[in-house]
């Protein structure tokens, strides 16, 4: 008997959004991977603005590439009377409208959650804003680095020399994070209680979340945790140390049985056990420079893979500092086959992870990533647009 393939979780559920950057084309790509459709609505011509950020992917935006698969593309002039029509004509048939727009722009353009849920009762509205919809920087816009600023991050982030941001978008993916959970909620909520909700997330509130651990640390200790590079600013030994063939390797003690291990199988010096310099994690952070000064000496002593052998042998967590081409080539991904081909506008694909979560039965989307306005055509069709009014539309610049 053939097996068919069960249907993605999201199936049936229609999702339009007005969407650019990162945050709110990363919530939806997400309920894209689960098989919802996406009717992602860009400016004609130039698109989400994201397209352009570098060119890096056969030509491609590399953030692009990375946010916008499985997703249609239809091209609409918003400012325009005839295009706010069309995009009412799709919120009426819509389960989610998702928007991150610049301050003030939704309610201008009538697109406020408030007004939605008068004319559209049953949809789901979801904003993404930098600081809130209210407040006194409901105003301001808000770009990733610039909330990392704000929220504290980077002046944890780097070393004694300087202060760093994150390495990724990390305010845009809290947010994004944030906004496809509070959707799944809403869609729940609405399927049990018939009651459709909107959902609101801020970039500073979605990384304020995530700053609470060094916060409540600064509130109750009266200094902040310092910047300290790979190590970690209030457990020792735990940090990057350089093998003697130049690789770093990183490592952590966690409880007082590892650092047991560590003295007496790795470092080699049971004396420490009981000495009092490093007797609690505590006092091992108060001594940090003593102890790590002989781990340091230690490690130079081995190459990178003895030491991590030595560290596994011994039960403690440990590894190598990957460069980025280290992570591609990870045999974590290879061996769980990880990657799958995805489509690009000019015909060509390329390696995508899947989403981190497996549900079992059923397989994401790993659809190609659209050219700009690439559906339009399509998707006014359905609406009940003829060729003759699709052809006008484009003379007028609407689409």
């Amino acid at each position: 008997m053939t097996q068919h393939p069960r249907q993605p979780p999201l199936a049936g559920v229609t999702v339009v959004s007005v969407e650019q950057a990162v945050a709110a084309p990363f919530a939806t790509r997400q309920l894209a991977d689960l098989g919802a459709r996406v009717i992602k609505v860009e400016r004609p011509g130039e698109g989400d603005f994201a397209r352009r950020y570098d060119t890096t992917v056969d030509g491609e935006s590399s953030y692009f590439v990375w946010l916008n698969r499985s997703k249609e593309s239809l091209t609409l002039d918003l400012k325009s009377v005839r295009g706010r029509a069309i995009l009412e004509q799709l919120l009426g048939g819509a389960d989610v409208f998702m928007q991150n727009l610049a301050p003030g722009a939704a309610t201008r353009l009538g697109l406020g959650a408030e007004e939605l849920a008068e004319r559209h009762p049953s949809l789901i509205p979801c904003s993404i804003s930098g600081y809130g919809t209210s407040g006194p920087w409901a105003g301001r816009k808000a770009y990733d680095l610039l909330v990392q600023c704000q929220t504290g991050l980077v002046s944890l982030t780097g070393n004694e020399y300087g202060a760093a941001r994150a390495g990724v978008s990390v305010a845009d993916i809290a947010a994004g994070m944030y906004a496809y959970s509070g959707v799944l909620t809403a869609l729940y909520t609405r399927a049990t209680t018939g009651v459709a909700r909107a959902v609101e997330v801020s970039l500073f509130e979605a990384l304020a979340e995530w700053m609470s651990q060094p916060a409540y640390y600064t509130r109750h200790g009266g200094a902040q945790p310092p910047r300290i590079g790979t190590q970690h600013a209030t457990i020792a030994p735990y940090g990057a140390f350089t093998a003697a063939d130049g690789k770093d390797v990183l490592f952590s003690i966690q409880n007082e049985r590892e650092w047991v291990a560590l003295c007496e199988r790795f470092l080699e010096r049971p004396e420490l056990v009981d000495d009092p310099r490093f007797a609690t994690g505590s006092d091992r952070v108060s001594h940090r420079d003593e102890l790590n000064a002989i781990v340091a000496e230690r490690f130079g002593r081995s190459d990178s893979r003895e030491v991590e052998k030595l560290l596994d042998e011994a039960g403690i967590a440990n590894a190598g500092v990957n460069d980025v081409e280290e992570f591609l080539a990870h045999p974590v991904l290879s061996a769980r086959d990880r990657w799958r081909d995805v489509r690009i506008p000019g015909g060509g694909a390329v390696p995508a992870l899947l989403p981190p979560v497996d549900l079992a039965g059923t397989a994401p989307r790993m659809d190609p990533v659209p050219a700009v306005g690439e559906h339009t055509e399509r998707i006014l069709a359905e609406l009940g647009h003829s060729a003759a009014d699709i052809d006008a539309l484009r003379s007028a610049k609407v689409i």
